[in-house]
């Protein structure tokens, strides 16, 4: 396999949207120097560069991009207010999407964004947060699942004309939460620039979910992105604890080989969910990775 790996930028990260001490070169040098082709940021911007527009945080994207030899930057954003009751608040959130989109692809060179939706929980106020079944597409409307099927169209409309893709990341308490309703919406949508982000480690969260084999069957052609991250099951936990990609239950070697099998070409972004030292564990994952990618 010859995938193009991509670190996503909680690696990098002292805690969500923070990137503490280290700038964007920093970053930028990290990755390309432990030997990851790119780079996935956040379409938020961290908080010790909120005093920047999006345009020029992607400039400084594009610098360290340039001058590390990065050849891939990816971003994750979406419309977040596609359900919003005010339809002004919508349109402008639909318009910031495309927005940040064209300054992806126009000063990133960016070919891929990871997306997602509004955020969804259960009106019923017993049920606990953690239960993700309860939540995102089990909460949703027929209604809901119209508009936002409709502010991806148009946003898949704007995508055509500057040759980004979009993919949704299968994700708790969206709509594309699981992997046939990840499925589900991209069908509504109908473009070829909307697919699906496969992260296996939030759908192996459920309590019912497909295999991995079974999963990237049901995509097929929509299957744009593939996320990697691992969990664990602690004897007297509440849930089930992040850990190393090799160190998981979810196996990464089957993923893989099944990714090989159906000839999925597109980027593999890995990832750190958990505390500690987390420019470690991006070692030691790349590493883990790149040997099964040399093994399969």
């Amino acid at each position: 396999m010859n995938n193009k790996i991509i670190m996503h930028i909680n690696y990098a990260e002292t805690g969500f949207g923070s990137f503490g001490k280290k700038t964007i070169d920093d970053i930028c040098r990290f990755a390309a120097e432990t030997g990851f082709d790119g780079v996935e940021f956040r379409g938020a911007l961290p908080k010790e560069l909120e005093n920047l527009s999006f345009r020029e945080y992607a400039e400084q994207i594009a610098a360290g991009k340039k001058k590390y030899g990065l050849s891939d930057i990816l971003f994750g954003f979406g419309v977040r207010d596609c359900l919003n009751a005010d339809r002004d608040v919508r349109e402008n959130d639909i318009a910031a999407t495309i927005e940040k989109a064209k300054i992806a692809r126009e000063v990133c060179g960016s070919e891929i964004c990871n997306t997602y939706s509004a955020w969804i929980t259960s009106l019923i106020p017993t049920t606990p947060k953690p239960g993700y079944e309860f939540h995102g597409s089990a909460a949703s409307t027929p209604a809901q699942w119209e508009m936002i099927a409709d502010a991806y169209r148009r946003i898949a409309a704007e995508l055509e004309k500057i040759g980004l893709r979009f993919a949704f990341e299968t994700h708790m308490n969206y709509v594309h939460d699981l992997p046939a309703q990840a499925k589900k919406l991209v069908d509504m949508i109908d473009s070829p620039m909307v697919g699906i982000n496969m992260d296996y480690g939030n759908t192996f969260l459920f309590p019912v979910r497909p295999t991995v084999e079974e999963a990237i069957d049901l995509y097929g052609d929509k299957l744009f992105y593939a996320h990697l991250k691992n969990y664990i099951t602690v004897p007297g936990a509440s849930k089930k604890m992040p850990t190393s990609l090799c160190g998981g239950e979810i196996n990464h070697r089957a993923y893989l080989e099944k990714l090989r099998d159906v000839g999925f070409s597109g980027p593999i972004g890995i990832e750190a969910p958990r505390p500690g030292d987390r420019l470690w564990f991006a070692k030691c994952d790349l590493q883990y990775t790149k040997q099964l990618m040399s093994e399969i």
